[in-house]
């Protein structure tokens, strides 16, 4: 896809800013991509100019990731917010009806979002995802998680220690250390997205207030989780990769009984409107290997199968 194509947007909010990067011409079918837990727009750099010319695709950066703006102070990161973030990027678009394509803790925003306004979206795809996150392996954690995250904040509000400023070299090494399903290539697209440079180096854009995952996750039991998916009118598309995770905390990954349920309960749900299909890759697949899914995903957005209305 032509380098012309690609266009920045910002979009107003209450806050300050939504920051997007869209492909295409704003007159095809609408597409917006979700990106990963603190990562940002750059996540479907290399997957997006693989995919079918005739649709906009539109990556935002979510709230307090990449070049959207932080919340205003003393206001919580939580995942409803993030939801009400596409409710909002739509709105600023003009958009009531578009696909969402959702990269790991992005599927699940874009899943929760599917089933509150499931007239808004017509094709899911879930990449390394799930709709939403289930408490059967958190239960006992629930309480301390919010607790961390009320705590978290209440910390960095009072600690007024500036951003650490460190080389290029260290930030990427910092990154692939925490990160070690990115590559090297890859670590570098979401790092030129996810920092600032100084005199001095680098910083990262990110809002310190946010911190692990599932501090901020809404965890619902699998009776929620079976009722809610009933609402979707989308058709599904759900992709896992063979070494990716299975686990929110990576601690129960060779536990894959929560995935088989998710992915049972959206076929008897949906019947013909779910796909499961399983690409040889890790978590990054979509980055590191973007050609093992693109020819899947291209299919899913073009086909063109009538959904009755009334479902």
């Amino acid at each position: 896809m032509g380098e012309g194509l690609i266009s920045e947007l910002k979009l107003a909010m209450p806050w300050g800013h939504i920051a997007a990067k869209a492909w295409g011409s704003h007159k095809s079918p609408p597409v917006l991509c979700l990106h990963g837990w603190l990562d940002n727009a750059n996540s479907f750099d290399r997957l997006i100019p693989l995919l079918p010319k005739d649709f906009y695709y539109v990556a935002m950066d979510f709230g307090g990731h990449g070049l959207s703006s932080h919340y205003s102070p003393g206001f919580p990161y939580d995942h409803q917010n993030f939801v009400s973030e596409v409710r909002r990027v739509a709105a600023a678009l003009k958009w009531n009806r578009f696909s969402l394509l959702g990269h790991s803790f992005g599927g699940t925003v874009g899943g929760m979002f599917s089933c509150i306004f499931p007239e808004m979206v017509d094709k899911l795809v879930l990449l390394e995802s799930s709709p939403f996150i289930l408490e059967t392996n958190e239960l006992e954690n629930m309480l301390t998680y919010k607790r961390k995250a009320i705590e978290h904040m209440l910390q960095v509000e009072a600690s007024k220690k500036p951003s650490q400023v460190v080389s290029p070299e260290e930030m990427l090494q910092g990154f692939l250390k925490n990160n070690s399903h990115v590559g090297e290539e890859c670590g570098k697209l979401l790092l030129q997205r996810g920092t600032t440079q100084v005199a001095t180096g680098l910083f990262l854009n990110r809002d310190r207030r946010i911190t692990r995952p599932e501090y901020y996750f809404n965890f619902i039991s699998r009776e929620l989780f079976v009722h809610s998916i009933r609402k979707l009118q989308a058709r599904v598309l759900f992709i896992k990769a063979t070494q990716g995770f299975y686990d929110l905390r990576r601690e129960n990954d060779a536990n894959t009984e929560l995935v088989l349920f998710v992915t049972s309960s959206l076929r008897s749900t949906l019947k013909e409107r779910f796909q499961y299909v399983q690409v040889p890759g890790n978590h990054y697949v979509h980055m590191n290997q973007p050609q093992h899914m693109a020819g899947i995903i291209s299919s899913f957005l073009q086909s063109k199968e009538r959904i009755p209305a009334h479902l």
